[in-house]
């Protein structure tokens, strides 16, 4: 029997999710729940600094107000034991050594070796360091940050997106595990918690290619002989310029806050990038079940929000009124019933709109008069009474025949003065709920 799969989405408390985090995030939780596996919300804050309270919250309230919620959940920052743990488990078998150097010196090289179009590999000067030098260094004040010892030979991944990747390691720089303040970095703490919480597959973006090359000689070096499998992603390019977490425009909250709908993001974020449609979806059922690794291509990806907002309205004008109902009471539409909901969303882009086509239907406003005499003859024509669902029906037929107009003639004015515009809703649904005495108002030019 196949191991049970184990997933992680890892993202750090510096910010607020953007766009390319929850891809990443919604991706994660497809693919376990596709094969009925765990999902792992892992906060990675060891970055004492950067990391708030606040943003924790709120990756947590953005995962749950998308439905994306995990299985099980914990920080970083409550397992530094374990991390030393293991670092002095690395530094016994000599996998992990200690370095001088300042951050001037390392640019300096860094500098030196460009000169020469040589690659900017650390070239492991620490190594030749005696013990009275180290000693001396520690006793001018100067404590050493901790570098892996990177095996140089190829290494191979078989990644589920991009295919098999070797990796020439004499061309990277032994990574820093451990900071000259004693803090750990990211790569230790992640290949640690992967071990000890049987993460099965790694699924992030392209960007941690090198990383994950790395990661698979730590697993190795802390004795993992089952290897987690690999996925990554290609990254989402923004079509204006950088897109980040400390970019704004991006990020889940400012998206929540313009009404974009949740099943908006998961539809889009789901199949962008596949060799599928982009659609709307109204059920992340639907969209695990059709999952499969096999229709991610490797293609760049560009972002363009306009693309959301297109997907966002076809998404509003096919949400029943029972699902939609709480968000209404929450923007502070409660007197908004279904009829009402059904009438309106075919024009609606978000949500937030409804509340314009109420003001028109249920609120005073100035009608736009552009022929007056002809408003006041069709207003002579509107039924008192029987207004049922076909009072447009019978209405217009009339006006139609009395003035012997049709097309925009006989449209437009009566638009512009029944709803102070020039486009929206069917006049046919919108006049039963405008009324006798509001229409007729309206159409000799009164403020009703």
């Amino acid at each position: 029997m196949s191991k049970k799969v184990v997933t992680r989405f890892a993202p750090s408390p510096t910010g607020f999710l953007h766009v390319g985090n929850i891809r990443i995030a919604l991706i994660n939780w497809l693919y376990t729940r596709s094969r009925k596996g765990k999902f792992i919300l892992r906060i990675d804050d060891t970055d004492i600094k950067r990391s708030k309270t606040m943003y924790e919250e709120q990756i947590k309230s953005d995962l749950e107000w998308l439905g994306l919620y995990w299985d099980e959940y914990f920080r970083q920052s409550e397992r530094l034991n374990r991390y030393e743990e293991l670092k002095q488990k690395l530094i016994q078998e000599k996998r992990l050594y200690p370095c001088y150097e300042s951050v001037e010196e390392l640019a300096m090289q860094k500098k030196s070796l460009l000169s020469r179009n040589l690659p900017p590999v650390y070239g492991r000067g620490a190594l030749k360091l005696t013990e009275k030098q180290k000693k001396q260094y520690e006793e001018q004040g100067i404590k050493p940050h901790w570098r892996f010892l990177l095996d140089k030979n190829v290494t191979t991944i078989n990644d589920k997106v991009k295919g098999k990747i070797c990796f020439k390691m004499d061309s990277i720089s032994d990574p820093v595990l451990v900071r000259a303040d004693g803090t750990m970095t990211y790569t230790l703490c992640s290949v640690v918690d992967d071990i000890d919480y049987q993460i099965t597959h790694i699924i992030r973006g392209e960007d941690h290619l090198t990383n994950s090359a790395i990661h698979t000689q730590i697993f190795k070096a802390l004795g993992v002989k089952k290897l987690p499998k690999f996925a990554h992603l290609c990254l989402l390019e923004a079509k204006d310029g950088e897109m980040s977490k400390r970019t704004g425009g991006f990020d889940i909250l400012s998206m929540k806050e313009k009404m974009i709908e949740p099943m908006t993001i998961n539809s889009f974020f789901a199949k962008i990038g596949t060799s599928e449609p982009v659609v709307q979806c109204m059920d992340l059922k639907k969209l695990y079940r059709d999952f499969a690794f096999r229709k991610f291509g490797k293609a760049r990806l560009i972002y363009n929000e306009n693309d959301i907002a297109k997907l966002n309205s076809k998404i509003v004008r096919i949400t029943p009124y029972k699902s939609i109902k709480d968000r209404l009471l929450e923007i502070g539409l409660t007197q908004i019933d279904e009829a009402f909901w059904n009438a309106v969303r075919p024009n609606l882009n978000n949500i937030c709109e409804i509340k314009d086509w109420w003001i028109i239907c249920k609120t005073a406003i100035k009608p736009i008069i552009l022929d007056i005499e002809f408003t006041k003859n069709a207003s002579k024509l509107l039924p008192k009474s029987n207004w049922q669902d076909d009072i447009w029906d019978k209405w217009i037929n009339l006006v139609q025949k009395e003035s012997g107009r049709k097309g925009k003639s006989l449209y437009q004015p009566i638009r512009a003065a029944l709803t102070g515009t020039d486009s929206g809703p069917e006049l046919k649904v919108l006049l039963p709920m405008i009324g006798y005495n509001v229409a007729y108002a309206r159409l000799n030019g009164y403020i009703r």
